[in-house]
C-alpha cells in the first residue's frame, strides 16, 4: 500500500487507508486535509513531484484549476455579507463600462451562476491562452461583447471568464485585485498557504501538473457536435472553440513564473489541501478564532440557480446525463461531484483537485494532486471514491 505520511484523529483511520488505497496506481502526489467542527482531523500526504523529482510534502503546493473560483465566490459574498455588494443589482451598478452590447440590466448573480452568456472570449476579441495574464485586456474584451444567449435563460460553465467577470466586480467594489482581497482578508487571518497570484518567494514550493487523463481535441469536438447535428457555424460553437487549447500548452502556461503571478481567479489559485479544507471550514464555523461568512449568507450562497435549465442552443442537442449544479457562485452536489450529500458546496477542479464543506456535519475538505488524471465525464474521480465512502462513514452517514 502507498506509503502515506501525515495524521489522522482517532475514529478516522478508515479515511488514511482509503486515501492510501486511492493513491496506489497515481504518478503523482497528493494531500487530504479534512476538517470537523473547526478543527483538523484528517492531515495526510504521499507521493512524488514528479517534475522535480522530489517527494510530495505537507508544505507542497500546487495549482487548484477551477477550486479557485470556490475561492472567489468566498470573497465575493464576505463582500455581500458587508452590504457592500448586491447580487440582484445589475452589474453596471459597480462596473459602467459593461452596459455594452445588451448587458445593461444583468444581475451580479448571472456572472456568479454561469449565465451571463459570457462563457468565453469572443474570437474577434484576439484574446488566446497567453492574454489570460492581462487583467485590462480581459475585462474590456468582457464589458464589450454581446451575450451568447439571452443571460439568465440558458447556462453554460463560463471556465475562464468567471474569474474575470467575478473578480471584476469585485474589485470595483472593495477597491483592490481578488488576489490582494484574498490575501488581505482570508489568507492572512486564517494563516492559508493559499494564493490567488503566487508571490516569488513561495515558488520553490510549488509541484508543477501533468497530465495523465483524458483529453478531448478540437477535431474530436467539432466531430462529436456534428454527430449530434450541431451547426459548427454557429456564433456559440465558434467561440467555444477558438478557447480550446491542449493540457499540455495549458499546463505551461499555467506553471510558468508569469502564470504563478498572474490573477486568474477561475483557475490559478495554488496552495495546498489543508489551506483548503480551512478556508472551507471557516465559511461553516470558527477556525481560530475567524469565521468567514454567517449561516444565512451560505444559505442564500448555496441557493440551486441553474436546476431545470438547459445549456444554450445549439448546445441544447448534446446529451447531459449529469448536468452541472451550481448555487452563487459554489459548486453543488452531484454525481461526478458527489461531496458529502445534499447540502455540500464547494468547486472541484480539473484534473481531480476538490474542495468542499458540508454544513451540517460541520465538515471541510481539502484534496490537491498534481496529477490531471480526472475524467470527469465518466464520473467522480477513483481517487476520491475510497476515501470519500470512509469519510461518510466516520462521520455517521
Amino acid at each position: 500500500m502507498t506509503n502515506v505520511g501525515g495524521t489522522v484523529e482517532k475514529g478516522f483511520e478508515a479515511v488514511r487507508d482509503g486515501f492510501a488505497q486511492a493513491q496506489e496506481k497515481d504518478a503523482g502526489g497528493a494531500q487530504l486535509c479534512v476538517y470537523r467542527k473547526g478543527k483538523k482531523v484528517v492531515d495526510l500526504w504521499c507521493g512524488r513531484d514528479k517534475a522535480n523529482d522530489r517527494p510530495f510534502t505537507a508544505d507542497t503546493i500546487t495549482i487548484l484549476m477551477s477550486c479557485t473560483k470556490g475561492l472567489t465566490a468566498t470573497a465575493a459574498h464576505m463582500l455581500v455579507e458587508r452590504g457592500l455588494l448586491d447580487v440582484d443589482a445589475p452589474v453596471t451598478r459597480y462596473w459602467p463600462e459593461f452596459d455594452r452590447n445588451g448587458k445593461a440590466g444583468m444581475p451580479v448573480r448571472y456572472l456568479l451562476s454561469h449565465r451571463a452568456g459570457l462563457m468565453a472570449f469572443a474570437p474577434e476579441s484576439g484574446i488566446g491562452l497567453r492574454d489570460f495574464l492581462d487583467w485590462n485586456r480581459c475585462t474590456a474584451a468582457l464589458a464589450e461583447m454581446e451575450p451568447l444567449w439571452t443571460p439568465g435563460t440558458a447556462y453554460m460553465y463560463h471556465a475562464i471568464t468567471y474569474g474575470y467577470l467575478v473578480g471584476e466586480v469585485i474589485r470595483r467594489v472593495a477597491g483592490k485585485s481578488v488576489g490582494q482581497f484574498f490575501a488581505e482578508e482570508i489568507a492572512k487571518p486564517l494563516q492559508l498557504d493559499l494564493w490567488i497570484g503566487l508571490p516569488e518567494r513561495e515558488e520553490h514550493r510549488v509541484a508543477p501538473q501533468f497530465n495523465t487523463g483524458p483529453e478531448l481535441t478540437r477535431e474530436q469536438m467539432q466531430a462529436m457536435m456534428s454527430g449530434f447535428g450541431i451547426d459548427l457555424n454557429s456564433r456559440i460553437i465558434k467561440t467555444m472553440l477558438n478557447i480550446v487549447v491542449s493540457i499540455d500548452e495549458l499546463n505551461k502556461e499555467l506553471d510558468s513564473r508569469a502564470g504563478h503571478a498572474a490573477e486568474i481567479p477561475a483557475g490559478n489559485g495554488i496552495g495546498n489541501a489543508r489551506s483548503l479544507a480551512k478556508m472551507y471550514a471557516a465559511t461553516i464555523g470558527e477556525v481560530d478564532g475567524v469565521r468567514l461568512l454567517k449561516r444565512e449568507t451560505i444559505a442564500r450562497a448555496c441557493e440551486p440557480q441553474i436546476d431545470g435549465l438547459s445549456m444554450p442552443e445549439p448546445l441544447s442537442k448534446l446529451p447531459a446525463p449529469d448536468p452541472m449544479r451550481f448555487g452563487l457562485g459554489y459548486e453543488l452536489n452531484r454525481g461526478s461531484v458527489p461531496m458529502l450529500g445534499d447540502v455540500s458546496f464547494g468547486h472541484s477542479g480539473a484534473g481531480g483537485r476538490l474542495g468542499f464543506a458540508h454544513p451540517e456535519s460541520g465538515i471541510a475538505v481539502g484534496y490537491v494532486c498534481n496529477n490531471m488524471a480526472w475524467d470527469y465525464m465518466r464520473g467522480p474521480d477513483d481517487r476520491w471514491v475510497p476515501w470519500t465512502k470512509a469519510l461518510r462513514e466516520s462521520v455517521g452517514m
